[in-house]
C-alpha cells in the first residue's frame, strides 16, 4: 500500500508597519509617532487660533505641510515654542490672517509656507531659524517688517517676493546666501543692510525694489547673479566689497538714477558687456592699486575713487607673507606722502615709524622684512 505524501507548504506572515492615521484633537487633527506629535489640519471655525503646545501629554514638534493651507477663516496664530518646524504650504492662501508669532523653538520655515497671506502685516521669526525656504513669504502684500533674527543661515528663492509693502531689510552676517529674487518686487523697500557672512546675492535678488535709493555690498560677497538690481530705478549709488570677483549680466539694467558705482577690489569678471543696459550711464570708481580696470567697465566710464583717508587693500594675494617679508598695498591720492607705523602690543599704543613715502600713481607695495624679528608685528598708516 503506497502512502500519497503531501508537500508541506509553510507560511510566514510578514509584519508591516501601517502609517500613523491622522487623530482628532479638539479642532485639530494629528499624527504622532508615541513621542512627539504633528499637526496636519484644522477643523475649527477660525479667528485667533493658538496651537497647543502638547496633545494627549505629547508635545507637539512639527506643523505638517498644507496643515493650514487655504484657511480663509483664520485671523491670527500663534506657535508654540515646542514647534520646530513648518512645513511646505503649511499656512498658504490664509488670505485674511493678520499675524504669526513663531516660538522660538522653530528651527526651519518650509518653502511657500505662508505664501499668499494678502494680510499679514507683521511676522515673528523666531531666533532659532536658520533656515527660511523658498516662496515663504511670497505675495504676502501687506508685511511691512519682518525682523531676520541672527539665527538663519540661508534666504530662499522668493522668499519675501513681492512683499510690496515691505520698507526695510535688515540681513544678519549669520546669513550666507540671498536667494535668487529672494526681495524681487518689494517695491515700497528704501533700504536694505547686508550683513559680511553672505557670500552670494541671487539673480534678480532685488529686481523691482522701486525706491531702493543705496546698497553697500559688504567684503565677504563674492558673486552677483544676473539682473540682481534690474529696475532699482530710486538706486543712485552702489558700493561694491572688495571680494566680488564675479557679476551677472544686466545685473543693473533699468536704473535710471545711478550715477556712481564703487568698487574697492579688483575689476570683477562680467556676464556680459551690458551691465548697466537701460540704466543711467554711470561713472564706475575704483581705487588706486587695485587691477584689471580699463577706461570703460560694463559700459560705464571708470575713474579713480580718492578716499578722504589712505588705506590698506586686502583685496588679492598681495597682502601677507611674502618672500621680502610681511606685505601690503597702500591706497591713497596721487603723490600724497603717508607714514608706515609698526607697533608690538596694541594696549600699549607705542608705535614706531617705519616708512615715509609718496604714493605715485596714488598706490605703494609696502614690504617689512624685519617682521620675523617679532612675536607680533601690527600696522597703521597716517598722513603725516
Amino acid at each position: 500500500m503506497k502512502t500519497a505524501l503531501l508537500p508541506l507548504v509553510g507560511f510566514i506572515l510578514l509584519s508591516t508597519p501601517l502609517a500613523a492615521s491622522a487623530q482628532q484633537f479638539g479642532d485639530f487633527t494629528y499624527t504622532s509617532d508615541g513621542s512627539v506629535a504633528t499637526i496636519t489640519g484644522y477643523t475649527g471655525s477660525g479667528g485667533a487660533v493658538t496651537i497647543p503646545a502638547t496633545i494627549t501629554g505629547l508635545p507637539v514638534t512639527a506643523i505638517g505641510s498644507s496643515a493650514f493651507y487655504n484657511k480663509s477663516s483664520l485671523t491670527s496664530v500663534t506657535i508654540p515654542d515646542s514647534v520646530t518646524s513648518i512645513g511646505n504650504g503649511a499656512f498658504e492662501y490664509c488670505t485674511r490672517m493678520t499675524s504669526v508669532t513663531n516660538g522660538n523653538g522653530v528651527t526651519s520655515i518650509g518653502s511657500y509656507a505662508f505664501d499668499n497671506c494678502t494680510n499679514l502685516t507683521w511676522v515673528t521669526i523666531g531666533n532659532s531659524v536658520t533656515n527660511i525656504g523658498s516662496n515663504a513669504f511670497d505675495y504676502c502684500l501687506r508685511l511691512t517688517s519682518a525682523k531676520i533674527p541672527s539665527s538663519v543661515i540661508h534666504i530662499g528663492g522668493y522668499a519675501f517676493r513681492n512683499c510690496i509693502r515691505l520698507t526695510s531689510a535688515t540681513i544678519p552676517s549669520s546669513v550666507t546666501s540671498i536667494g535668487n529674487s529672494a526681495f524681487g518686487g518689494c517695491g515700497s523697500m528704501t533700504n536694505v543692510t547686508i550683513g559680511n557672512g553672505v557670500t552670494s546675492i541671487g539673480s534678480i535678488a532685488f529686481y523691482n525694489c522701486l525706491n531702493l535709493a543705496s546698497v553697500t555690498i559688504p567684503d565677504s560677497v563674492i558673486s552677483i547673479g544676473v539682473y540682481a538690481f534690474e529696475n532699482c530705478i530710486s538706486l543712485s549709488d552702489v558700493t561694491i566689497g572688495s571680494r566680488v570677483s564675479s557679476i551677472g549680466s544686466v545685473a543693473f539694467r533699468g536704473c535710471t538714477s545711478l550715477i556712481g558705482v564703487y568698487f574697492k577690489g579688483n575689476a570683477p569678471s562680467l556676464g556680459g558687456s551690458d551691465l548697466f543696459d537701460g540704466a543711467h550711464i554711470a561713472t564706475v570708481y575704483y581705487l588706486p592699486g587695485t587691477t584689471g580696470w580699463d577706461a570703460t567697465f560694463g559700459g560705464g566710464p571708470t575713474a579713480l575713487w580718492v578716499l578722504p583717508y589712505p588705506l590698506i587693500l586686502n583685496n588679492d594675494s598681495r597682502i601677507g607673507v611674502q618672500t621680502n617679508g610681511f606685505s601690503f598695498v597702500i591706497s591713497w591720492a596721487t603723490n600724497i606722502p603717508v607714514v608706515v607705523e609698526a607697533a608690538t602690543n596694541l594696549a600699549n599704543d607705542m608705535w614706531v615709524p617705519l616708512q615715509s613715502l609718496n604714493l605715485n600713481n596714488g598706490a605703494f607695495h609696502f614690504s617689512d622684512p624685519d617682521w620675523t624679528n617679532y612675536p607680533a608685528r601690527f600696522y597703521r598708516i597716517r598722513s603725516p
